[in-house]
């Protein structure tokens, strides 16, 4: 393997994701005792989303990527992230949060549970030589 591969800043962009929808999570969960202001965290929902598929977008046109190692990596992240998403997700149910404002931090929770593990793996398979192993 090369000493060092150029690769896309999708690593970086995909951090601004997770930046931006723990903030808007943070906005989110100081406004949750009375109805929350929505505005703030819609857009960081949709700053997310856009930064993620942006940064998948950058890393499905690296050439010899190690997809088999990504997904290997990835796939027990997403579990362990999936879990986590879901018991904050459960906590904004049991405390009586309906309507938009759960859609919103659903919505914000699902990007959250896709940003780390994409992290975890592209960091991992960055530095994986795909033509060695299986």
């Amino acid at each position: 393997m090369s000493a060092e591969r150029k690769f896309p800043k999708a690593v970086e962009v995909v951090t601004v994701s997770l930046a931006a929808v723990v903030v808007g999570g943070v906005w989110f969960g100081a406004h949750a005792t009375s109805q929350p202001p929505l505005a703030l965290p819609t857009v960081m929902l949709i700053v997310g989303a856009v930064l993620l598929i942006i940064g998948v977008l950058m890393i499905s046109r690296v050439v010899g990527f190690s997809w088999d190692t990504w997904v290997r990596v990835g796939r027990w992240a997403l579990l362990a992230y999936v879990i986590a998403a879901g018991m904050i997700e459960f906590a904004f149910v049991r405390n009586h949060t309906r309507g938009a404002p759960l859609l919103v931090v659903t919505g914000m929770l699902v990007v959250f549970a896709l940003d780390v593990p994409f992290l975890i793996a592209t960091t991992v398979a960055r530095y994986e030589d795909s033509t060695v192993g299986g």
